[in-house]
Parts: structure tokens; sequence; C-alpha cells
């Protein structure tokens, strides 16, 4: 059943939203395009969506993938039906931090240490990663 889960962060200067509605189930060989992430864990992104967020759900999906992995060893496909956004209130990075938090939420997993803050003075946002200081290196995951 698909649930929606809703990332909100207020900043001074307006902050990030996104709204991701997904849900998860066994893998079947009919279903259509998907994301390896990690061994048997799988997602299918929205349709249309833009490859910057597509990379960045599954980061936020990757940091969890080896507990789901052993918790689902005949495979699990996490589908993201809805990825909601204003175009002022967002960055491609949010959507690592709304996929931790669905994928915490549903699985009851712990906190890793994603975060976004706002800069004093109005200079942006700070991501954080947790463990992975470059998320997209191939040393974070080793």
């Amino acid at each position: 059943m698909a649930s929606t889960f809703k990332y909100r962060l207020s900043s001074p200067f307006g902050g990030l939203a996104v709204d991701l509605t997904g849900e998860f189930r066994p893998v079947d060989a009919g279903d259509d395009f998907r994301l390896q992430v990690y061994r048997n864990v799988w997602l299918a992104p929205p349709g249309g969506i833009n490859w910057r967020d597509s990379a960045w759900l599954s980061f936020g999906l990757s940091v969890h993938a080896s507990e789901l992995s052993a918790a689902h060893p005949n495979g699990l496909i996490v589908e993201v039906t809805s990825l909601v956004f204003p175009l002022a209130h967002f960055r491609s990075e949010v959507a690592a931090l709304a996929m931790d938090g669905w994928i915490r939420r549903e699985f009851d997993l712990p906190d890793r240490g994603l975060y976004a803050a706002s800069r004093a003075g109005g200079g942006g946002y700070t991501f954080r990663w947790g463990e992975h200081s470059d998320p997209f290196s191939d040393e974070s995951f080793n």
C-alpha cells in the first residue's frame, strides 16, 4: 500500500519541501524499469523524473540497502509513485532526504545522519550525508 512522506525544512529564505509517495513489494520478473541499488534491492522511480532526482532517490535508498537486503533475501523493489515539490523550495538533494525519511518510517530503520540545515545569513543550505562525505564516490560504499 502506498504511503506519503512529507519532508519539510523551514528557513528564513523559504525552505525545502518535497512529498514522496511510495510502496514496496517483492521483486517480480514482470516489473517495468528499475534501478539496482544494492544486490537484491531495487528502485522503481516515477516516470519522467529528472536524472539528478533519480540519483538522489537512489542514494537515499542505498544508505539502508544492506539492512533491507538482509531482511528481504528474495529481493525488494521500492517504487516511488510520486515526487511532488514546489520548484522554489526544492533541490535534487532533498529527494535523498525524503527517501531516507520514508524508508526509516516504513521499515523502522535507524537514523543514518542524513540532514539539511539552512546557513546563517541566507547562504543556502548545508547537506550532511552521515558516513558518506561524497555520496557518489565509489569509496563511499566500500
